[in-house]
């Protein structure tokens, strides 16, 4: 194991599908042909393309709540590419929440999920996610291989 390395990456929404779990009041609104419940649970599967020190795709399974209020979203991202120059895959868990269009996520390397070049890959990460971005958000991925 080598000493913490940062990796500085961009991401951008390659896809976003997104359907309705749980619709607790039966109550919501329609944006762009999906509908959203005012409070429910969704399940959403979204694909990021990475640029950077992070180069690839990921493809996260979002299980998402809507309230009022910061709402609480889960997720497991399988990420295919290259980090720090080193290939291949590896699993990442998010913790976070969401309201509006702000967001609040903590992204953890799942430890034994890795193949190839990414086999023993450690740590943590932050997206910063504030409004809507046609040019990406920022990533920064603290770990170890």
């Amino acid at each position: 194991m080598s000493d913490e390395k940062t990796a500085e990456a961009m991401f951008t929404v390659a896809g976003w599908e997104e359907s309705v779990v749980e619709d607790i009041d039966g109550t919501g609104s329609e944006r762009n042909g999906t509908y959203y419940p005012d409070r429910g649970i969704t399940r959403a599967t979204v694909r990021y393309a990475y640029s950077g020190d992070l180069e690839g795709e990921g493809v996260v399974h979002y299980l998402m709540t809507y309230k009022e209020g910061p709402a609480p979203v889960v997720a497991l991202e399988r990420f295919t590419g290259s980090i720090g120059g080193h290939e291949g895959t590896c699993v990442m868990l998010h913790r976070g929440s969401h309201e509006a269009e702000s967001v609040v996520d903590a992204v953890e390397v799942v430890e034994g999920m890795g193949t190839g070049g990414l086999q023993t890959l450690r740590g943590t990460g932050v997206p910063e996610v504030e409004g809507h971005s046609e040019t990406g958000y920022r990533f920064t991925l603290r770990y170890t291989l």
